[in-house]
């Protein structure tokens, strides 16, 4: 099962390259891998903020172990994005990198993004985790802030046709607020608990 999750996880890849390869993305095929590149990280990041919510409501225990790749997927895309950005509209000029950082507030919020993505990444492993311990479940709590601010990225760099990153913003809204409720519901259960305890 996990080589079928690999295999569709990297059909958005084929197909981009498909369309690089028979010049397919228009007259300006540089913006379109940016924007297709950065639009598969975001989706990647939702979807794997999809595999809690499912596993629960449905009882599918088995889908935690595609979450790890599901991430690095989302990483690998979003490095994508950053690599054509950098690479194949700006050359590697890091003055005019750092002249769009300081210019367009959607350029230095994505590259907050990409930079908490990083220790993500490298500690998507067991060995981390075993280190981190405790703090490696803090440390990927990042998980919850990355594609909002991918999200926020996606919604000023948008200038006209809102649709898309409206659809984005309602997911995640929905994901974060059924993981708020259950840590609310959790609270106030072990609230009760205690209350019980000290009554009796």
């Amino acid at each position: 099962m996990k080589k079928i999750v690999f295999a569709l996880s990297s059909l958005p890849l084929i197909y981009l390259s498909y369309q690089l390869v028979f010049n397919l993305l228009g007259p300006n095929p540089v913006s379109e891998v940016i924007h297709f590149t950065g639009a598969w990280s975001l989706r990647f990041f939702l979807i794997t903020l999809c595999i809690t919510p499912i596993k629960n409501i449905l009882n599918l225990a088995q889908l935690v172990k595609y979450r790890r790749m599901l991430g690095l997927f989302a990483f690998f895309y979003l490095s994508l994005h950053f690599l054509s950005y950098s690479g194949l509209d700006l050359h590697f000029s890091w003055q005019d990198i750092s002249h769009d950082l300081i210019k367009h507030p959607f350029v230095y919020v994505g590259f907050i993004g990409l930079v908490l993505t990083l220790p993500l990444a490298l500690t998507s492993n067991q060995y981390a985790q075993k280190k981190l311990k405790k703090n490696w479940k803090k440390l990927h709590q990042l998980a919850y802030v990355i594609p909002v601010l991918g999200v926020v990225h996606f919604w000023w760099l948008v200038k006209r046709d809102l649709t898309e990153p409206i659809l984005y913003a309602t997911i995640l809204m929905i994901l974060l607020g059924y993981r708020l409720i259950k840590y609310l519901s959790l609270q106030f259960v072990k609230k009760s608990q205690w209350e019980k305890l000290q009554e009796s």
